[in-house]
């Protein structure tokens, strides 16, 4: 089972409900806190997702402007814990921050920023093996800035053995090149995000499964169980400036697995499929949170997160899986304590626990909100009462991941990510100011 697809995902979820505060202390979306009274350090943070959430392609939504001049005091500070986390994979941590810092006018440091694939770092026991990665963008540096030292790209592959490429009839080679004979053993494969040429892609990963990696043997039976595939980045569709959802890598990968299998008659296995809505994600983000609380001396513990996205199938899903997976690790943890016994809660990969060993865990929850500028149809009649729920018919999560439908079920759905930052206030008892 890939990493990620956690069977937790069969617990069913209420829609989250919060409580008014107490009338003595209750303040309206626009309230301030009363002369006089320090605000309290945050017990709360939030995960946003980028595309459809703050931005839709070049273009920054206005209501992330409003949302992040909540966030931020007079002197430009973050009042909260915040990450972003999108699954985009095709640039550079700092550049991605950079980007947010021009749109919402604060800066925005690397450290909050996680890319669909910056848990790579965690999976250690392939950063020595030889490794094709596959997308668009600076792949083989963000696959070196995670700790992959022998890297090769379809690129390399193509220019090894030019024969293999061969549905563009304009780009076949006119003479018949010298074999290669010093190309290495490719030892697994990366897929960062959809490349730009399919076809080429789609092929040469083919036949890097069905030689195990040596494309200079003659395939005589074709191995299964095949060599490592880690995939990042599950989203089918992506929202842009286009008023319809883009193709996105799960489009790719839907393609990749149906022609694995019309070739062998086998499945496609993932050891690791990493990003939104894979538990390990929310495991770093919480990490990065937690990371934020110790910089700024804030002395509460962060007990809770708001996950704002705009994709049911991939921000919301995860976030609710996420939330599942809190809620047994904390009972597991109060069994442990009543057996004076330590618990493993997650026994897939140590380096996923490591995450935790450095802080005292205090997460209790991740709620999911839904915003209506991306993904999700804002077309359709909006619910009259932000807590109820949104259900959609066809499932496009990954093919690995079960579907429940309590998992694309939003704790509240509000028009943008302004009117979420303002229910999350509310539902803390924070001022806006």
């Amino acid at each position: 089972m890939a990493l990620g697809c956690c069977r937790l995902c069969r617990a069913v979820l209420r829609p989250w409900r919060p409580r008014a505060p107490p009338a003595s202390s209750q303040r309206g979306l626009g309230g301030a806190a009363p002369r006089g009274v320090a605000q309290t350090p945050p017990t709360f943070g939030f995960l946003f997702d980028i595309d459809g959430v703050l931005v839709r392609g070049r273009y920054v939504i206005p209501a992330a402007q409003e949302a992040f001049r909540k966030l931020v005091d007079s002197n430009g500070q973050l009042r909260v814990p915040v990450v972003f986390v999108t699954n985009a994979g095709n640039c550079f941590r700092q550049a991605k921050a950079q980007e947010l810092s021009d749109a919402l006018g604060l800066e925005v440091s690397p450290e909050q920023v996680i890319l669909s694939h910056s848990p790579l770092r965690l999976f250690r026991q392939f950063h020595e093996k030889c490794m094709l990665v596959c997308g668009q963008g600076p792949v083989e540096e963000n696959a070196r800035n995670v700790g992959f030292q022998n890297v090769v790209t379809i690129q390399d592959v193509r220019k090894a053995f030019p024969l293999l490429d061969m549905v563009d009839q304009s780009r076949r080679p006119k003479e018949l090149p010298p074999p290669t004979t010093d190309f290495p053993t490719i030892e697994g494969v990366i897929l960062f995000g959809e490349p730009v040429r399919w076809e080429t892609n789609l092929q040469l990963i083919i036949d890097v499964l069905l030689s195990n990696g040596s494309l200079r043997a003659d395939v005589a039976d074709v191995p299964y169980p095949h060599i490592p595939v880690l995939a990042c980045n599950m989203d089918l569709l992506w929202m842009a400036e286009a008023k319809m959802p883009r193709f996105g890598h799960g489009i790719f990968l839907v393609c990749l697995e149906n022609i694995y299998k019309k070739v062998t008659g086998k499945e496609l296995k993932y050891e690791a499929l990493i990003g939104k809505p894979s538990i390990v994600t929310y495991q770093y983000a919480e990490y990065l949170i937690q990371q934020q609380v110790e910089r700024r001396g804030w002395p509460s513990p962060i007990c809770r997160l708001y996950a704002v996205g705009d994709n049911p199938m991939s921000d919301i899903y995860g976030a609710n899986l996420y939330d599942s997976y809190l809620k047994a690790a904390c009972q597991a943890r109060a069994q442990a304590d009543m057996k004076g016994s330590v618990v493993m809660t997650d026994s897939q990969s140590e380096d996923r626990l490591e995450l935790r060993k450095d802080w005292n865990v205090s997460l209790e929850s991740c709620k999911s909100i839904l915003v209506c500028t991306g993904v999700y149809n804002h077309h359709e009649d909006m619910p009259a009462d932000p807590h109820e729920s949104v259900l959609g018919t066809v499932f496009h999560g990954h093919r690995d991941f079960c579907f429940d439908p309590s998992l694309v079920q939003a704790s509240c759905v509000v028009r943008d990510v302004n009117e979420a930052v303002e229910l999350v206030f509310e539902k803390e008892n924070w001022s806006q100011e």
